[in-house]
């Protein structure tokens, strides 16, 4: 009884594989799936500019996906020394993505001022918030809706390959997303709180690239101070290793998919990444823990580093900050040994 409409499936999906083949007579894209295992870090950025991962983050299907743990290797090694204007205490960023960040604005030879300030609960100021964003919260949604798309396209021309393929995908995602959310929950030691204290805050990168960085003491702590991410349980190591693996199996797998189809996975993946990668560069602040970074002002240009130290020891009133960093010397010529504390 069930006879005919099998002969008629078998027909239809023939059909099909000969329009597509005569359309594209002479084009193999076996290793296609390869493309999502490129090492593109806009995933690992779009991490650090939100301080954590949200779960439509899974929806976005482009290379670098299987990458996502490692966003905390983006500040390439650097925890910059950090002078406290206010105190005279020196000690080093040790949070990796405030790091990263601050590597996006530092520019050679000028003083760039950064603020920290906690994010308002106020509808009002959510929604300006929103609206400033407005453009990278369009890119970023655009990107998310593709594999959808693809999905119920795949779904609409019967091409279940490809609608496991980006299932495993989005799953895989989904696993990374659910490890980081659990990282970030415990933020773990940030100091002691100081309710009410002003902070202002000179970070020495490398390149000659100056950050005063500025905010109430606890907010500077919160962003500066500790870890950003606790270290992986056992079932969180072996949860991203299965979505690590599922990654490097799903690029075999796509080889079983028609060509046609194999095309627009193709232009999924690359249009995906490109989108997300106009989503990072307009976003304007960094979250993190309930506070948010951002560039105040423009930056000033210093043809002397020394300019710049005698200009901000006379706006805060002491120079042991400044001995302590080694951008001034003692009167007898012999520059003080930085202090990290």
């Amino acid at each position: 009884m069930y006879l005919p409409n099998f002969t008629a499936n078998i027909q239809h999906v023939q059909r099909r594989e000969n329009t597509m083949n005569y359309v594209l007579p002479n084009i193999t894209l076996d290793a296609a799936g390869l493309v999502a295992i490129a090492e593109i870090t806009a995933v690992a950025q779009r991490t650090v500019l939100t301080g954590t991962s949200i779960y439509s983050d899974s929806l976005i299907l482009c290379p670098g996906l299987h990458r996502q743990q490692s966003a905390p290797e983006l500040n390439r090694g650097e925890f910059p020394a950090v002078a406290a204007m206010t105190s005279g205490y020196v000690f080093r960023v040790e949070n990796p993505a405030t790091v990263s960040f601050l590597q996006r604005h530092g520019v050679t030879g000028h003083l760039v001022t950064l603020e920290v300030l906690p994010i308002s609960d106020g509808k009002k100021k959510r929604f300006s918030c929103c609206m400033r964003d407005l453009t990278s919260h369009l890119f970023y949604w655009v990107s998310a809706a593709l594999s959808p798309v693809v999905l119920s396209y795949f779904l609409y021309v019967r091409e279940w390959w490809g609608v496991f393929c980006l299932l495993v995908l989005m799953f895989a995602r989904l696993c990374n997303v659910f490890v980081i959310r659990r990282r970030t929950k415990d933020i773990g030691w940030k100091g002691a709180s100081e309710p009410g204290a002003k902070g202002d805050l000179l970070i020495l990168m490398s390149g000659d690239c100056w950050i005063r960085l500025q905010g109430a003491v606890d907010d500077l702590k919160a962003v500066t101070s500790g870890k950003w991410w606790r270290e992986r349980t056992m079932a969180e190591d072996c949860l991203t290793a299965v979505a690590t693996v599922l990654v490097y199996i799903n690029t075999a797998l796509v080889s079983n998919i028609h060509t046609f189809n194999q095309i627009i996975l193709l232009v999924m993946f690359v249009l995906s990444a490109a989108l997300l990668f106009l989503a990072n560069i307009t976003t304007r602040a960094m979250h993190m823990y309930g506070r948010k970074i951002q560039v105040k002002g423009q930056p000033k240009k210093y043809y002397r580093r020394r300019d710049m130290a005698d200009e901000l020891i006379a706006e805060s009133g002491r120079k042991d900050w400044a001995r302590r960093l080694g951008l001034i010397v003692d009167v007898d010529g012999v520059a003080n040994t930085p202090v990290i504390m």
